[in-house]
């Protein structure tokens, strides 16, 4: 299943799909990356992660629950670009929106990563209701405009960020 294909702005070939147990160490690269750039947008802390076993990657990587999907901004040499995944959990009606990432250098409207990993997420959430909510660190400006201009509003729930019980995670919900 191809989500899109498309070139970035700099010509760099990818296409979105889901992730197959063999991306494990794509993913882990990819996973690691955005702890360290952008660590207030993720519950882990790049150690956790970095203490990882590798079977833990390959699970992740693996696809293998009804309740979750990943995928991957792939290009052709197997190097992932950007993430985004969906999760439904068994106690809430509608799926969630995680681990949104993309590259610093394939970021922007104009490569289009974000936006395919996107309607990917969407396509999988759809069947599973008629919207999709995400939680965001009330610090990640970039994140609020992105999912703002996709559509997605505040709900006006909110909880405190598992990392830093002082500021909030904010949950944002957008009409399928």
């Amino acid at each position: 299943m191809t989500a899109g294909r498309d070139d970035t702005a700099d010509g760099i070939t990818w296409e979105v799909r889901p992730a197959v147990e063999s991306d494990w160490p794509a993913y882990r690269a990819i996973r690691l990356e955005m702890l360290e750039d952008t660590p207030i947008a993720f519950l882990e802390t790049l150690e956790a992660a970095r203490a990882h076993p590798d079977e833990h990657w390959r699970r992740r990587t693996a696809n293998a629950s009804a309740a979750s999907e990943l995928f991957g901004a792939v290009t052709p040499d197997g190097r992932w670009i950007g993430t985004m995944g969906g999760f439904h959990a068994v106690s809430s009606p509608d799926p969630h929106l995680v681990g949104v990432y993309v590259t610093p250098a394939q970021r922007g409207r104009e490569n289009g990563v974000a936006d395919a990993l996107l309607a990917a997420v969407i396509a999988w959430a759809r069947p599973r209701s008629d919207r999709l909510l995400l939680e965001v660190h009330e610090s990640n400006l970039p994140a609020i405009r992105y999912y703002e201009r996709h559509g997605f509003a505040f709900t006006g729930r909110t909880q405190p960020y598992p990392l830093d019980r002082t500021a909030l995670e904010l949950e944002m919900a957008v009409e399928l």
